[in-house]
């Protein structure tokens, strides 16, 4: 096997999220639609890609490891008919990379087929899980995912409606769902509002996605949000919303602004696109050296970098290089090449770089050795200093609720809590990290509605044993 090379959402050092969530009902080509808004959704996942479409009476699936574009082609997409369909691209945070932890996770109770596309983490996932063995459940994969149908089959007598309340009630933490039978769509989303969902129209048809990029792609019109605590169920008579949940505080992702979700999308009423911009600004009210030049390391830090240098009036430049025709594998460098992967995919301008100061603007930090490597890559060219700004506080503490942040005290900032010390790291002549009050002032939305656990600690559900036992090691 080839040695595996990372583009930026795939880089072990970066965060990554879990899933991109896709569905659509009341279209003749619904399989083709739900391909096109999963390839939009492909940065929220690219370890496996599947859909699952039905046609009234039958159901259809494929599944398979790797990028929608790589798991789809024509011959597979024409043995996929019907009007309904539900798609999915994962990463994984719960269950391992496997064919078989591939969503949609379809199930057939009854009489009756349900496909179920999950985004966020079910914190009590293992213990509702054993629960269910201990009664006879037996599971097909090792997903958090597959716990929401063993809850629903014993209440499913009683209707969808009520098997879905009764399951998703028993149910903690992050999650905006879509849900396939032969005939209908359901979407959900948790209390809280962790993750994004999005409602819109196509062709007179109905479409849920996990971001409106997706909508633009395929011609759909966004009509609002899913709302947290929400179950909408979408058939033949029109699309019928539910709210069986008590009220609770919203916590929504402040880091799906940040960095996960694309810089077209609507995300919690925001436009990403102009919140990143609005996080450059406010790092530049808050530390803004002497430098000759702005640059981000393509892409994260792009828009960040053009709202600093619009508030700073300090010139924007494009000082590394991307190559976007990076392949997802390719043969492995000798030990003198060791430092491949990074030239591979980003390389400087160097006479633009040569004798100058320049600031670099990033999105986060996790482990810092991406930030290393690439600093060290830019140490050999004769720049006068290295400066770098992050557009987020320092990432302390993991996320029990669908990102892959670290539970092994490999977050940097937990072992290095001084910004002097994570700097001498990375080999940067100062770095300065967005305060929590910079960067939730730049969304425009109170601090009240977003959880921040990543950076303060403060879970708004109990986390997962392991993660409580790090967080109390590094308090």
């Amino acid at each position: 096997m080839l040695p595996f090379v990372e583009d930026e959402h795939n880089d072990s050092s970066r965060p990554r999220e879990a899933c991109g969530v896709f569905a659509l009902y009341g279209h003749e080509d619904a399989a083709r639609i739900t391909y096109f808004g999963l390839f939009a959704l492909q940065h929220r996942g690219q370890e496996s890609a599947g859909i699952v479409s039905s046609d009234g009476c039958n159901v259809s699936e494929h599944k398979g490891m790797g990028l929608a574009s790589g798991v789809f082609k024509e011959s597979i997409l024409q043995k996929l008919p019907g009007t309904l369909a539900v798609g999915h691209v994962r990463y994984s945070t719960t269950g391992s990379s496997t064919l078989s932890n591939a969503q949609p996770f379809l199930a057939h109770v009854g009489d009756e087929y349900y496909a179920l596309a999950h985004n966020g983490n079910i914190v009590n996932a293992q213990p509702l899980r054993s629960e269910l063995e201990g009664r006879g459940s037996i599971f097909q994969s090792t997903m958090d995912s597959e716990v929401v149908i063993h809850l629903m089959a014993p209440h499913l007598k009683k209707g969808l409606e009520k098997a879905l309340s009764l399951a998703l009630a028993q149910v903690e933490g992050a999650y905006s769902l879509v849900m396939l039978t032969r005939n209908k769509i359901i979407a959900a989303r948790d209390p809280r509002g962790f993750r994004p969902l999005a409602l819109g129209k196509l062709n007179g048809g109905w479409v849920v996605a996990s971001e409106t990029c997706a909508f633009d792609l395929v011609g759909a019109e966004y009509l609002r949000d899913v709302e947290p605590g929400e179950i909408l169920i979408i058939d033949s008579n029109g699309c019928k919303s539910l709210k069986p949940f008590p009220a609770m505080k919203h916590c929504h992702c402040i880091f799906e602004l940040i960095y996960f979700a694309r810089p077209d999308s609507q995300i919690f009423g925001r436009n990403v696109y102009l919140c990143r911009k609005r996080l450059g600004h406010e790092l530049a009210r808050e530390y803004c050296p002497d430098v000759d030049m702005v640059m981000p390391f393509p892409d994260s830090g792009n828009y960040a970098a053009l709202g600093f240098a619009e508030e700073s009036g300090i010139p924007f430049e494009m000082g590394m290089i991307r190559n976007h025709y990076v392949g997802r594998t390719f043969i492995q460098p000798t030990q003198p090449m060791r430092d491949f992967a990074v030239r591979v995919k980003l390389n400087p301008v160097k006479p633009l770089l040569e004798g100058k100061k320049v600031l670099i603007v990033e999105d986060s930090i996790i482990r810092g050795t991406t930030s290393r490597n690439r600093v060290k890559h830019l140490q050999g060219i004769g720049i006068k200093e290295l400066h770098m700004v992050i557009s987020c506080p320092p990432t302390m503490f993991p996320c029990p609720y669908g990102i892959d942040f670290s539970s092994k005290g490999e977050l940097i900032a937990a072992k290095k809590e001084k910004e002097k010390a994570i700097a001498e790291f990375i080999g940067l002549d100062s770095l300065h990290y967005l305060t929590v009050d910079g960067m939730v002032r730049a969304t425009g939305l109170p601090k009240e509605c977003f959880c921040l656990a990543c950076y303060t600690g403060d879970y708004p559900i109990e986390p997962p044993e392991k993660i409580d036992k790090f967080c109390m090691e590094i308090k």
